[in-house]
């Protein structure tokens, strides 16, 4: 019987690609050698009733399609070089929410200050947008090239947009899933200091990390170094959520998941969360000192 791509989901169609592929490709991006450094390429498309949660404006959907991108170059330590835009529309859409969109991308090229260089347009039933960010880097940062005893890390909260995506009415998690910001400037500082590997939290912290390990290593995170409140406790039980799973489980925070030794000078804000040690499993102690292997699970196309 043939198998249909929501039997083996998005990782796996990834791989096949990259099987017959000559390119170089970590994490979600190209690297090609180019006038003695490496242009960083990567591709994000976003489809509206998958990507866009209720209540984003059209603003922020077009922010939110150069953020993800730029959140790749980011996972490399890339210095931004430019932005191309493909869009397809409703042929129905009012010219007004079109412009939102575009005011949205041209934000956030300002923001990021990655240039838009050209693009595409086209029809179709329902709002797709698809970026492709260009950066430069001399030596980018891998994936899954942690050594034993670096520190496990993140630039900052993760689980907040998880939450945010099952709440009502204004606040800190709501803006979060509606407004996310990727982390381009740690990225270069997190490079510069010497992390041995990097990637950003899309799919989910667990399923990054699984993506994050070397073979014969294995990573400890401590649920209590996790910084958990008791709000976010409380809000993830009102709603019938356990809130380990969307903390670990969900992604689309944006924020780096990175390596680097303990001996190391990084000057901005992050939290430890962990170490890399020889376990070959990935795994979790719990406040209770248990400890529990994390199931290796994400968000994943054609399957969540």
């Amino acid at each position: 019987m043939a198998l249909n791509v929501s039997d083996i989901g998005e990782k796996e169609l990834i791989k096949y690609i990259l099987s017959q592929s000559e390119s170089i490709i970590a994490d979600d991006t190209a690297i090609t050698d180019f006038n003695d450094t490496n242009l960083i390429s990567t591709c994000d498309m976003l489809i509206a009733s998958r990507h866009f949660p209720e209540g984003m404006s059209y603003f922020q959907m077009g922010f939110k399609a150069v953020t993800v991108n730029v959140s790749d170059l980011a996972a490399m330590g890339a210095d931004p070089l430019g932005f191309l835009l493909s869009i397809a529309l409703p042929k129905d859409l009012d010219v007004n929410s079109f412009k939102q969109i575009i005011e949205g991308v041209i934000k956030a090229c300002e923001y990021y200050n990655i240039p838009l260089i050209g693009g595409d347009t086209n029809e179709a039933s329902e709002i797709i947008i698809s970026g492709t960010a260009l950066g430069l880097c001399d030596n980018p940062m891998m994936k899954n090239t942690a050594k034993e005893g670096d520190l496990i890390c993140l630039s900052g909260d993760v689980g907040l947009v998880a939450l945010g995506f099952n709440l009502n009415g204004q606040n800190i998690y709501t803006k979060r899933s509606l407004e996310p910001y990727a982390r381009l400037k740690e990225g270069k500082i997190i490079k510069d200091a010497g992390a041995t590997s990097a990637t950003d939290i899309t799919d989910g912290l667990a399923s990054e990390l699984y993506e994050m390990k070397p073979d014969c290593l294995g990573f400890m995170i401590y649920e209590e170094k996790l910084e958990i409140s008791d709000e976010y406790k409380r809000l993830s039980a009102d709603l019938g959520l356990n809130y380990l799973d969307l903390l670990l489980h969900v992604g689309e925070d944006f924020e780096l998941l990175f390596t680097i030794s303990e001996d190391n000078d990084l000057d901005i804000d992050y939290k430890v969360i962990g170490e890399v040690n020889t376990s070959d499993k990935v795994e979790i102690t719990l406040i209770n000192g248990d400890v529990r292997e994390i199931e290796n699970r994400g968000y994943n196309h054609y399957v969540s």
